[in-house]
C-alpha cells in the first residue's frame, strides 16, 4: 500500500526537502519552499509490492538503428523556422507566454492546418469547454475532420484517450491544469506539474507522437512551476509581445533539434495569427522623412538579416544626474557608446539625457548595432539627420575603432533588396566579401570617420 508523506518543494527549481527552510539549497531563492503531500510507493520486496520496471540491456552505439524522422510542417513557415524545420515525431515542446498573447490561438490554427492535411490531432483543453473551443475555431475558420477536442483535466483519462486514438500530434492547454489522482496536491503545484510532464514525456517517446504543452508564466516572465519542467522537454518556446499591440515574436530558448537563435514574427488580426514573411519591411514601414536621431541598422536574428529603425533622443537634463535609458538594446552597450563618444570625440554628454529605442519592439543583442547607436546619439545631439537610404553596420571597441561583423554579404544583400544603397561599414569587415550590385559603401576604421558624415 502506498502511504502519504509531507515534503517541501521549491517553486523555482523543484528542489525537494523533508523540512521547511527559508532559503532553497538548490537555487538560493528565499521563501520558495511549499509544502506538498505525496504518495510514496511500497519498497521493493515488501509484501504486496510488485516491480513493473522492464530490464533494459545496454546496446552498442553502432548497433542502434538510425531513424531519420521526417519533420512535420506546421503550416507556418515562421514557426517551422523557430522549431528548426518543423515538428519532430516523439518530441515534447513547451510553449509559454503572457495571458492573452495568442498561445491557444496559434496552436488551434496549427491543429487545423495539420488536420486538414490528414494528420490526426488531439487538442486537450483544461481551461475551456468543447463548445468554447468550437466557437473560437469557427472564428478562425478551423474545420477539419481529423481534429479531435477533449475537455479534460485528469491525467489518467488523457493518457487513456491518447493511447486509444494514437494521435500524431497532442496539444495540452495547459499543463498546469492537469492533475494525477495518485497525488493529493492541487493542480498546478510543483509535484503535479512534475508528475504530469513525466507521464507525457513517456507517452511521446513510446508512441512517437509530438506533444505541445502550453505553460503559464509568472509575473517575472518565466514558466510557472519547477525549473526542472524546462529541463524535461525537448524545446522551450516563448511567445513575446504586448497583447495590446498586434505584433508577436516567437523565440526559442531551448531546442534539441535546432538552433535557438531563430525568431518568428507574427501579427495578431481578427482572423487569428498571421505570419510576417518580411519583417524588415514591417519595421521600416513608418519611416517617411529624415529626422535627427533616427536611422536604420542591420542585425542578424539567427540566419536572417533584419533591418530596423533605431531612434535616439539627446536632451539637456533637468536633474543633477543625467539619465540613460535603453529600450530594445543592451543598457550597458548604451553606457559604453556614450563613454567612447565623450572620451574619443570630446562630445559634452555629461549633462545630457540619452534615450535609445528600437522601433517595433524588437530586441537587438549583437554588437553590430554599436555603430548605429553611436551615430544616432551624435545625430540627435547635433541635430543632423542621416540620409533615408543609409544603413549603419559595425562594432565599436573601447578605443573607438570600428570592427568587422560576421555575415556581411547577407546584410548587404538585404539592404539592397529593401532599397538602401548607402551603407556605413567597417573597413576590415570587407575582406573576401562579394559586394552586391547597386550599393555604395562608406568604409571606416574609426568612430571619428563616421562622425564626419554628419558635420
Amino acid at each position: 500500500m502506498a502511504k502519504e508523506k509531507t515534503v517541501f518543494f521549491c517553486s523555482n527549481c523543484g528542489q525537494e526537502s523533508i523540512r521547511w527552510v527559508g532559503r532553497c539549497p538548490g537555487c538560493g531563492e528565499y521563501n520558495t519552499m511549499t509544502e506538498q503531500k505525496v504518495a510514496t510507493a511500497a519498497k521493493p520486496g515488501a509484501r504486496g509490492a510488485r516491480s513493473t520496471a522492464r530490464k533494459m540491456r545496454p546496446v552498442r552505439i553502432d548497433e542502434i538503428p538510425a531513424q531519420d524522422h521526417a519533420r512535420r510542417s506546421t503550416g507556418f513557415t515562421e514557426l517551422d523556422r523557430v522549431l528548426g524545420g518543423g515538428l519532430v515525431p516523439g518530441s515534447l515542446v513547451l510553449l509559454g507566454g503572457d495571458p492573452g498573447i495568442g498561445k491557444s490561438t496559434i496552436l488551434l490554427q496549427v491543429s487545423g492546418a495539420l488536420a486538414a492535411g490528414g494528420t490526426r490531432v488531439l487538442y486537450v483543453s483544461g481551461e475551456e469547454s468543447a463548445r468554447q473551443i468550437k466557437m473560437r475555431a469557427a472564428r478562425l475558420s478551423v474545420d477539419a475532420p481529423e481534429l479531435y477536442v477533449l475537455a479534460e483535466t485528469q491525467m489518467e483519462a488523457v493518457l487513456s484517450e491518447a493511447e486509444e486514438m494514437k494521435p500524431d500530434l497532442l496539444i495540452i492547454d495547459s499543463v498546469q491544469t492537469l492533475y494525477c489522482e495518485a497525488l493529493t496536491s492541487a493542480p498546478g503545484s510543483v509535484s503535479q506539474v512534475h508528475e504530469v510532464t513525466g507521464h507525457l514525456m513517456r507517452l511521446a517517446k513510446t508512441m512517437g507522437c509530438a506533444i505541445v504543452l502550453v505553460g503559464h508564466v509568472t509575473k517575472e516572465g518565466a514558466i510557472a512551476g519547477p525549473r526542472v519542467l524546462e529541463h524535461m522537454v525537448d524545446a522551450v518556446l516563448y511567445f513575446e509581445g504586448d497583447r495590446h499591440h498586434q505584433f508577436r515574436i516567437l523565440r526559442a530558448v531551448k531546442n534539441r533539434f535546432g538552433s535557438t537563435n531563430e525568431i518568428g514574427l507574427f501579427e495578431m488580426k481578427n482572423q487569428g495569427i498571421v505570419q510576417v514573411d518580411n519583417p524588415s519591411e514591417m519595421f521600416l514601414s513608418s519611416r517617411s522623412e529624415p529626422v535627427p536621431g533616427s536611422g536604420v541598422v542591420c542585425a542578424m536574428e539567427g540566419t536572417r538579416p533584419v533591418l530596423v529603425e533605431l531612434q535616439a533622443l539627446v536632451t539637456t537634463t533637468s536633474f543633477g544626474m543625467p539619465r540613460r535609458q535603453a529600450s530594445g538594446v543592451d543598457y550597458n552597450r548604451l553606457i559604453l557608446m556614450a563613454a567612447v563618444l565623450e572620451k574619443k570625440m570630446h562630445l559634452a554628454l555629461g549633462n545630457q539625457d540619452i534615450y535609445i529605442n528600437v522601433a517595433g519592439g524588437l530586441r537587438l543583442d549583437e554588437p553590430a548595432v554599436d555603430l548605429g547607436i553611436a551615430m544616432m546619439i551624435v545625430s540627435s545631439f547635433r541635430g543632423k539627420a542621416l540620409p533615408m537610404d543609409m544603413v549603419c553596420i559595425g562594432e565599436i571597441g573601447l578605443t573607438g575603432e570600428v570592427r568587422g561583423v560576421p555575415q556581411m554579404e547577407r546584410r548587404l544583400a538585404e539592404c539592397v533588396k529593401l532599397g538602401f544603397h548607402r551603407c556605413v561599414v567597417p573597413k576590415d569587415g570587407l575582406r573576401g566579401v562579394a559586394l552586391p550590385q547597386g550599393i555604395d559603401l562608406v568604409a571606416i576604421e574609426h568612430v571619428g570617420d563616421a562622425m564626419e558624415l554628419m558635420m
